[in-house]
């Protein structure tokens, strides 16, 4: 018999990154534990996420996740094939989770090496959280077995996102600051609910929350201090580093903003390694639990697009997707960066998974009291050094036909692609007009597009709970009824900019379609 032709894993393509210095080969009897993505069934009959969007809330069936993990699956024969081939290999199977499309196998470095013919070295980068282990060009597979894998994860285990949270500079003063529930009266989150039966569900990506600055901080609003899951995701955990700059911010400010505009909900933390690998499986395992049963998803973690293997984006897309079909909102901060998100080559990028069109995208505003007692909100840009809300347009994703007629301006970039247009909405982000939050025994404030996901996820739980059944995916909600003119849903902002990209009447590549407007929000999905 002819030995199965072994071909590259298209998506698979890892660069070195730039400024890490390499130390040495990773030892050959490291255990290192991967995820292997199979490809979905193209055969499922569910309803598509796309059609779901479209209908009045009131007609749509989204499937449960019972009936997902039985019918909305990687082909068994997908499976079948990678079980086999990790039998063959003398791999360790950890886990195999249909619903996620997910295999877990462990193996020694020697081994993983020789199977994908891939050589994994050790990098040291100085801003990079230390030493990591990395690799660079595709990873090879056989011919027979290439047709069912979507990615294969976690050889390679450099940070992957950043948070998206912004404290105050020393140089700048607070101009004014707002608690949560503050923020939520601004933008008429609707009175009388509290988001209770709904579960919010957090992705976590480093640091821990600490039970004793909840309390504190609850007690200090009046407030019963949310029930809190932690869920362990390859190994994560809840650990707090004791440093408020750290992802501790993060883990403290998506607590205390979700947990105090939507006091009555549960939340499940989904702690995973800062990895392409530990981001997937904490989506996939947040959409998929059938215990905590989140309704609503908030991620506060993101990089550029560019910045991420084609099979990473891939695998996270379809895991929105699958929100999509089963009814879970997810909300993705925009980004910190402006219009580069950040980074240093002279383009324009957006923030992922914020560019999903499968996610709402959450930009940020400056928010400042007026004379006679309203706010007014202008796009939130305190660059070069204070950041500003990340917004354009992708240059991966299509445009979508809900956003045809939302003007969505060409890419700054040449060639001025057409493309998805970032962020959806937004509300307050400016540190200097910031979110008082209490982490590490401290109360600051901070800021940063961190804090509208949250925030979005509080008031989308809240109106959960008044219809009693999940929103789900509510982007072409969004944008083909509930921004029509006229209604009011939204609170438009026209003013200012995040580097290529202006603010403008209607949706723009700043603050999307505006800032909410909670209670005429929820009566034009009532009547929708």
């Amino acid at each position: 018999m002819a030995k199965d032709k072994v071909v590259p894993l298209r998506g698979s393509e890892k660069k070195a990154v730039t400024g890490a210095t390499e130390i040495g080969s990773v030892d050959p009897k490291e255990r290192i534990e991967i995820t292997i993505i199979a490809r979905p069934d193209e055969s499922s009959k569910t309803t598509s996420a796309e059609v779901l969007g479209r209908l009045p809330v009131s007609k749509r069936a989204h499937v449960s996740r019972e009936k997902f993990a039985a019918s909305c699956r990687a082909s068994q024969d997908n499976i079948g094939k990678i079980v086999k081939f990790a039998k063959d290999n003398s791999l360790e199977i950890i886990e195999v989770d249909p619903a996620r499309r997910s295999i877990i196998l462990s193996g020694l470095a020697s081994q993983f090496s020789e199977i994908f013919q891939v050589e994994l070295k050790r990098f040291k980068h100085p801003s990079r959280n230390g030493i990591f282990r990395g690799r660079s060009g595709p990873l090879f597979l056989p011919e027979s077995l290439s047709s069912a894998v979507l990615a294969i994860l976690g050889l390679d285990d450099r940070p992957q996102a950043g948070t998206h949270f912004r404290l105050l500079r020393p140089s700048l003063k607070v101009i004014s600051s707002y608690t949560p529930p503050q923020l939520a009266r601004i933008y008429d989150f609707p009175p009388g609910l509290d988001g209770s039966g709904e579960c919010i569900g957090i992705i976590e990506l480093g640091g821990g929350e600490t039970q004793s600055d909840l309390s504190t901080y609850f007690q200090k609003l009046g407030l019963t201090p949310p029930k809190v899951t932690i869920v362990s995701v390859d190994h994560g955990a809840n650990a707090p580093t004791g440093d408020p700059n750290g992802p501790d911010g993060e883990v403290m400010l998506d607590i205390e903003v979700a947990g105090s505009v939507a006091p009555g909900v549960t939340i499940a933390m989904y702690f995973a390694p800062n990895t392409d690998r530990g981001f997937v499986d904490a989506l996939t395992t947040a959409i998929n639990d059938s215990q905590n049963k989140p309704s609503v998803i908030s991620i506060s973690w993101g990089s550029p697009e560019n910045s991420w293997t084609s099979q990473a984006i891939q695998s996270l897309n379809q895991a929105l997707q699958d929100a999509a079909t089963l009814g879970v909102t997810v909300c993705c901060a925009s980004g910190d960066g402006g219009s580069s998100d950040g980074a240093t080559d002279g383009l324009a990028h957006v923030d992922f998974p914020a560019s999903s069109p499968y996610a709402i995208g959450c930009g940020g505003t400056r928010i400042l009291p007026t004379s006679n007692g309203r706010v007014t909100e202008s796009v939130w840009n305190d660059e070069p050094q204070g950041g500003a809300t990340g917004g354009g347009v992708s240059d991966l994703f299509a445009l979508p036909s809900w956003q045809d007629s939302s003007k969505v301006p060409p890419s700054a970039n040449p060639g001025g692609r057409i493309g998805r247009g970032v962020p959806d909405i937004c509300a307050d982000a400016d540190p200097a007009t910031g979110y008082a939050i209490r982490v590490d025994g401290k109360d600051t404030v901070f800021g940063g597009t961190s804090a509208v996901a949250p925030l979005w996820s509080g008031l989308i739980a809240l109106l959960n709970q008044k219809l009693g059944r999940s929103l789900g995916y509510i982007n072409p909600l969004l944008y083909e009824k509930l921004s029509s003119p006229g209604l009011g849903d939204f609170h438009d902002v026209t003013a200012g900019n995040n580097g290529a990209y202006s603010a403008a009447a209607g949706w723009d590549p700043c603050t999307g379609l505006g800032s909410p407007d909670g209670a005429k929000l929820m009566n034009s999905i009532l009547t929708s």
